[in-house]
Formats: C-alpha cells, structure tokens, sequence
C-alpha cells in the first residue's frame, strides 16, 4: 500500500465496485454459455480493453523478478478457478445463495492474512465481520440445501470462494511493489489463457455463440471486471487485502435486488433484514480498520 490517498475517498470507489460486482450474477444467469467460455471471453474482452494504456508500464514488467512471474501465474490460476467455480455455481442455485457463500471470503482472507503476514484484526473489526457475516446468511438461508443441485452449487461457491481469496492475497503481496494496473493486465490474461487451454482440453467451442452471448460477454468484461475486480485491485495500494475483501460483502445486498428486480427471484423479510445488517457490519468494519492498514504495509514490506 502507498502512504498517498486515491483522489476519491475510498469508501465511494468501495460502494461503485459494489455496484459494479452486483452485475455480474445477473449476466451469468442471463447467459447459456459454458462457465468457463464466460470466464475466458470475460477476461480476455477485460485484458484487451486495458492494453492501450499498458504501454507506460513496460519498464515496470521488465524489472519484474522470476518470483515475480511465478506469484502472478498462481494468481492467474486462482482467479480462473474462482470464475470457474463460482459462475459454475450459479448453474445449480440461486444468486443470493451462491453470492452469500461468496461474501465468506473475509474469512479465508483473515485467516491467511495471519498466516502469512501475522495480520491480526481489532476486536471492532472482527464485530463488524460477524455482524455482516450473520446478515449474509440471512439472505441465503431461505435457499441453502434445498436440493442436490442446490447443494453443489453451494459447494462451487465455497470452492471459488477459497480460490479468489488466496488471488487476493497474492495481490495484496504484489501491489505494494508494482503498479496494480500492470498487475491486473497479467494477472487477466494468465488467467484467460488457463480458461482458453481448459476449454481446449474439454471440447468446448470458442466461437458458436449467438450475438445475445456475445453481448452478454462484453457487459461481463466491463461492468463487473473493469469497475468492480480492477477497482479492488488499484484499490489495494490505498487499503488491506481484507477491508477490500469486508466490503465486497456488499455484492449479495445488491445482486439480490438486481435478481428480485431482473430475475424475479423472491426475497423473504428475513433476507432484506439480512441486507440491512451486512451494511450495517460493513460501517463497523470501515470504522474500525483504518488504523490496521500500516501495519498490513510493514508486514508485507518485511516479508518482500
């Protein structure tokens, strides 16, 4: 992270990501294609959209170190295998549902956080988490488990849910080191061509698609991975891998909206008060991390 503030303050970028991130639950269910050909066209459309302006960070890709390369192929791998797993995920359960098991990903990060870089959380922090955590689960319970299709989706979730919270943290590592923007571009186009060679190993066609697909292909790579997934990531200069993390909590408020709006899927009073406590969580949360966001920096300055 850089000691400099982003010239917006961080909690308005926060609430356009989450905006932003909502989408993309609603354009995965509005496409028939395969998980993994939404994942590949997603990123690819993504990367070739940022490489015009990569030109002034080839200095910095040439000065990157063969440790380098490596943690940026594995955050490529694991950012391929979330979308895998959890628009996988949305094949066999509901949004509020799979996005919900998503919103557990403050958990994986905090826990990795202190294994790799003993990042210990305040006690606030921690009520806010729980907080949203028991809010999240209140916009999925009226779903969870009903069927075994249900259940498998759920289980890709959980799975997509590990994957892009250890994406984070190889981030995290990243970022305080090389520009995000660079860091964004290779790490996209890594992971569309770990979903190009599954595709390939699989069968699956990379061109038979109706214009409708094609559309929906195009929205994936601008709404939700442009100004959601790029924002977090150049966000990560300014904040902890976790506070990103904590406030992507949001994304089940509002792709549940959208899906009660858009998809006609039902929402119990219990999932709105749901709603209302993530948020309420999410302040505790900004409130009380500030202070902690130093000392993730020191930490990952000492293990570079």
């Amino acid at each position: 992270m850089n000691a400099t503030k982003p010239p917006v303050p961080v909690p308005l970028l926060m609430l356009a990501g989450i905006v932003a991130i909502s989408f993309s639950a609603i354009f995965i269910k509005w496409s028939a294609a395969p998980a993994s050909v939404q994942g590949m066209y997603r990123l690819l459309f993504t990367s070739l959209l940022m490489l015009p302006f990569a030109r002034p960070y080839s200095g910095a890709a040439f000065a990157l170190r063969r440790k380098d390369w490596l943690l940026l192929g594995a955050s490529g791998v694991l950012l391929a295998l979330h979308f895998l797993l959890w628009m996988g995920s949305l094949k066999y359960t509901s949004v509020a549902s799979s996005t919900m098991i998503m919103a557990l990903e403050p958990l994986f990060i905090m826990l990795g956080a202190y294994i790799l870089y003993k990042d210990r959380s305040t006690r606030a922090a921690i009520l806010g988490l729980a907080i949203a955590i028991f809010g999240v689960v209140c916009i999925g319970w009226g779903d969870i488990g009903l069927s075994s299709d249900n259940l498998k989706g759920d289980l890709l979730s959980v799975g997509g849910t590990v994957a892009v919270a250890g994406h984070l943290l190889i981030g995290q590592k990243l970022v305080a080191r090389m520009p995000s923007y660079l860091y964004s571009l290779i790490v996209f186009i890594s992971a569309a061509v770990v979903f190009a060679v599954y595709n390939l190993l699989a069968g699956i066609s990379f061109v038979n698609y109706p214009p409708r697909e094609w559309g929906i292909f195009i929205l994936l790579a601008v709404v939700p991975t442009v100004f959601g997934h790029i924002l977090f990531n150049w966000l990560l200069q300014f904040t902890s891998a976790t506070t990103v993390s904590m406030n992507i909590l949001g994304e089940p408020v509002g792709a549940s909206i959208l899906a009660f709006l858009l998809l006609g899927e039902e929402l119990t009073g219990l999932q709105w008060t749901g709603g209302l406590l993530v948020m309420g969580g999410l302040a505790v949360y900004l409130l009380s991390g500030r202070k902690k966001a130093v000392k993730v920096h020191e930490s990952l300055q000492s293990a570079s």
